[in-house]
């Protein structure tokens, strides 16, 4: 009895984990930086769907998720999400309904002719790359005249994406460092400098860039305060079951020899 109580409490615990709290790690030398992450903050994922509305839904699609949802999750009017993030027609010519998936106009035909390839859909990016992983992409972009967009990143070697905050981050240009693996010497990314300022200090653009992200990590899974909730409450109960069920095994088994 004793180590089936165990195992439920052990199961338990591990129902409460989330995917998107464990590490992710890039095929990259560049550091992550950790994001400051709080999807119970209902401002910065206004503010985060706002940015992904302006700057990202014009190519990316998020096909899990529906604008009502949006809506009802973020406490907004539908009027308001309906004003902000839909610019879709069906069709018939009429305006995408509210309770629609949030798809794009975009073809494949022309991402690949765009982009070289076809843009990813942003649904779940955050449960497959991490929300470090995110943050650091968004402000790592840098000159490279090699690139056909004359950017780089250093999360992302050879992305095909331009970097669409440029004007607010400014232009940055990589500084290097010489690194040695058996026996062959390098140059690696050291760090990245910004050297045209814009529009921005660099804590604003944190900011900004924390805010995107954040809605991407609850557009990955929207559920996740629920789930944290229900979790702690099943860990309660397993707990005080843990102990009834105790208590009951040394009552049953006093008497047995």
């Amino acid at each position: 009895m004793k180590k089936i109580a165990l195992s439920l409490v052990f199961t338990g615990l591990l129902s409460g984990l989330s995917l998107t709290s464990l590490p992710v790690f890039a095929h990259s030398d560049i550091k992550l930086d950790k994001a400051p992450i709080d999807i119970s903050d209902k401002e910065s994922l206004r503010r985060g769907a706002k940015l992904f509305a302006d700057n990202c839904y014009s190519c990316h699609s998020a096909k899990f998720m529906r604008f009502n949802r949006i809506a009802r999750d973020l406490e907004m009017p539908e009027s308001e999400v309906r004003k902000m993030m839909i610019f879709t027609r069906d069709k018939k010519g009429a305006p995408t309904k509210i309770g629609e998936v949030m798809r794009v106009a975009m073809t494949e035909d022309f991402a690949k002719k765009a982009f070289g390839g076809p843009v990813p859909d942003l649904s779940v990016a955050a449960r497959a790359r991490g929300a470090a992983w995110i943050y650091t992409y968004l402000r790592s972009f840098y000159l490279d005249p090699s690139r056909p967009t004359g950017m780089n990143n250093a999360v992302f070697p050879g992305v095909g994406m331009p970097d669409i905050f440029w004007r607010q981050q400014g232009l940055q240009e990589a500084r290097y460092h010489e690194v040695e693996h058996d026996g062959v010497k390098s140059e690696e990314i050291d760090h990245l400098e910004v050297v045209v300022p814009g529009t921005m200090s660099k804590t604003e653009f944190d900011m900004m860039a924390a805010d995107l992200t954040n809605f991407l990590v609850y557009l990955a899974e929207p559920v996740q305060n629920v789930r944290r909730s229900l979790g702690v409450k099943v860990l309660i109960y397993l707990a005080f079951f843990f102990v009834v069920a105790y208590m009951l095994k040394k009552e049953y088994w006093k008497d047995v020899h």
